[in-house]
C-alpha cells in the first residue's frame, strides 16, 4: 500500500479548501434573497469564470498541453475577471464576490511570480493584482471607504503571496546554480583525469610506436643492403610489420585528437571556430574512414552502403550511426579477435536508417582482462539510439558471429 506524504496531504487539503470556497461563490452569486440555492442569473458567468480559474490552477502538470504555459494560465482567468467586473460596472449591477475567486487570483499571482519568465511575470502578476483589486469595486459600485478597506486587505494578501512566491523562486535559482556548479566541478575533475592519466598513456603508446617504426625502417634498410649482395633476397618481416605500426600510430593520434575535443567540451572553453572544433565528430562520411582504419592483415572489413542513404540526414542521426559502428567494431576487437570478416551495412528503408555490423568470430580474444570493458558501451549506445526514437538489437548470428543492428529515424530536418 502506497503511503501518503505530508506534502500530498497538504496539497489535497488546499485543493479541498479551494473547491469549497468556489462552492460558496456559486451560492453567493445565485442567492436571490429567498433561497440559498443558486437560482439567480449571475450564477452562470460566475460559474464559467470559476471553471476557467480552476482549470488554470488545478490542471495536472504531467497532462498539461504545451500551449497552456504559465503566461496563459495566469492571464486568461485574470482578463475574464476584469471583463466581468467592467461589465458589472457598466450596467450598474452589484455582483457579489466570494472567497473562491479571491483564492484563484492569489494562486495565479503565485504562479506568475514563481514560474513565469522574468519579463512576463510583471505583466501577468499586474493583471492578477488588478483583477483582485477590482472585486470590491464591482460589488460596491463606487470607490468609497468600505471599498478602500477591502483594497488594503487585498494588498496585504498580494504582498504575502507574491513574497512567498519570490522567496521560493530565489531558492529554485540558488538550487539551479548549485547544481550547475557541482556538475561543472565534476566535469573539470573528469577532464583533469583524462588529461593527466589517459592522455599520458596514449601519448606513450604513440611515441613507442613511432620509435618502433623508425627501428623497423632502419632494419629494412639494413636487410636491403645485406640482400643486395646476394642472389636470392630473403623475405623481410619489417616490411610486413610497418603497416601494423602505422595503423597503431594513426589510432593513437586519433585517440589523442578525440580526447582533446572531449576535454575541451568538459571544460566548456572556447567559442566560434574553437567550439566547432571541440564538438565530437561523427557522420556517415566518417564511417568509411572508421572502417578503413579498422582493417588489418588478419581482418577484412567491408562497407555496403545503399544509394538511397543520403548525406543530408540530421546530424544527430549520423552521429548515432557513427557511434553504433564504432562501438561494434571496438567490441569485435575486444571480444572476437579471431573474426576474419566484418561487414558494415547502411540501408534506407521506409524513412528509417538501418545500421548493422556483423562478424564471423567465435569469441576468441587475446586482449588482457583489463581491456575487455565493463559492458557500459552497449548500454550507452542503447540510450543514445532510443533517445532518437530508434531501436537497437544485439545478438548472435546463425552459425557463428555476432551482430549489432540499429534502426534510426531518417527524417530530414
Amino acid at each position: 500500500m502506497r503511503s501518503v506524504s505530508p506534502r500530498g496531504c497538504a496539497r489535497g487539503f488546499a485543493v479541498g479548501v479551494l473547491l469549497a470556497a468556489c462552492v460558496v461563490d456559486i451560492l453567493y452569486a445565485g442567492a436571490d434573497g429567498t433561497s440559498l440555492l443558486p437560482t439567480a442569473s449571475p450564477v452562470w458567468p460566475t460559474l464559467a469564470m470559476l471553471l476557467v480559474g480552476l482549470t488554470a490552477v488545478l490542471w495536472p502538470a504531467k497532462r498539461r498541453p504545451e500551449w497552456l504555459t504559465p503566461q496563459v494560465r495566469t492571464t486568461v482567468p485574470a482578463l475574464a475577471s476584469i471583463l466581468y467586473s467592467a461589465a458589472a460596472l457598466a450596467v450598474g449591477a452589484r455582483n457579489l464576490f466570494g472567497p473562491g475567486e479571491i483564492l484563484i487570483l492569489l494562486c495565479l499571482l503565485f504562479v506568475a511570480v514563481r514560474h513565469c519568465p522574468p519579463r512576463s511575470a510583471w505583466v501577468c502578476g499586474a493583471l492578477d493584482v488588478g483583477a483582485l483589486l477590482l472585486l470590491p469595486v464591482r460589488y460596491l459600485g463606487t470607490l468609497d471607504d468600505e471599498a478602500l478597506t477591502f483594497i488594503v486587505v487585498g494588498l496585504v494578501l498580494v504582498g504575502v503571496f507574491a513574497g512567498l512566491a519570490a522567496y521560493l523562486r530565489s531558492l529554485d535559482y540558488r538550487r539551479t546554480v548549485a547544481v550547475s556548479e557541482t556538475r561543472r566541478a565534476e566535469r573539470l575533475a573528469i577532464a583533469a583525469d583524462l588529461h593527466d592519466f589517459v592522455a599520458h598513456h596514449v601519448t606513450g603508446i604513440l611515441v613507442q610506436t613511432q620509435v618502433a617504426r623508425m627501428m623497423a625502417q632502419a632494419q629494412a634498410q639494413a636487410q636491403a643492403q645485406a640482400t643486395a649482395s646476394t642472389e636470392s633476397p630473403s623475405p623481410s618481416q619489417s616490411g610486413e610489420l610497418d603497416p601494423v605500426l602505422a595503423g597503431i600510430e594513426r589510432a593513437a593520434t586519433e585517440a589523442l585528437a578525440s580526447m582533446r575535443r572531449t576535454v575541451g567540451v568538459l571544460r566548456d572553453t572556447g567559442d566560434g571556430a574553437e567550439t566547432a572544433d571541440q564538438r565530437p565528430v561523427g557522420d556517415l562520411a566518417g564511417i568509411a574512414e572508421l572502417v578503413d582504419g579498422f582493417a588489418s592483415p588478419v581482418q577484412q572489413v567491408t562497407l555496403s552502403r545503399d544509394a538511397a542513404v543520403l548525406d543530408d540526414l540530421p546530424h544527430e542521426v549520423q552521429a548515432a550511426a557513427f557511434r553504433v559502428v564504432q562501438e561494434a567494431l571496438t567490441n569485435v576487437r575486444r571480444h572476437a579477435a579471431d573474426a576474419t570478416h566484418v561487414e558494415v551495412r547502411l540501408r534506407h528503408d521506409a524513412g528509417r536508417l538501418e545500421v548493422s555490423v556483423a562478424d564471423d568470430g567465435r569469441g576468441g580474444t587475446q586482449l588482457p582482462a583489463a581491456a575487455h570493458g565493463g559492458g557500459f558501451g552497449l548500454v550507452g549506445l542503447k540510450e543514445r539510439v532510443t533517445a532518437l526514437g530508434g531501436e537497437l538489437h544485439t545478438g548472435p548470428r546463425a552459425g557463428a558471429g555476432w551482430e549489432v543492428r540499429a534502426v534510426l529515424p531518417a527524417g530530414k530536418r
